[in-house]
């Protein structure tokens, strides 16, 4: 394994093991979601680029644009719980209630 291959696997597995311990606050899981897909998407433009091939080349430009579409539904999402429950604490907020 490269040192470059090992550095984008283990920032995705920081983000991966950011998001499985520390869900206290609704942003710091946002924030580890938005780091892993990040991640992924500067391995698959290494790949393309290592591929020399123009047949995936709109594929990381596809998973930016879903990154930005999550990120911006989670920031959404974050705004509503803050003003509905008081904050983003991941304990106060409740499904089943509406």
């Amino acid at each position: 394994m490269s040192p470059v291959h090992f550095a984008f696997s283990s920032a995705f597995m920081l983000g991966l093991t950011g998001l499985a311990f520390h869900r206290t606050h609704l942003l710091s899981a946002l924030l580890c979601l938005e780091g892993m897909m990040l991640s992924l998407f500067i391995a698959l433009s290494l790949w393309t680029l290592q591929l020399d091939s123009t047949n995936f080349s709109g594929a990381p430009m596809l998973l930016l644009a879903f990154s930005a579409c999550e990120a911006s539904a989670g920031l959404a999402l974050l705004v509503a719980a803050a003003r509905t429950h008081g904050s983003d604490h991941l304990q106060n907020l409740n499904l089943l209630q509406c």
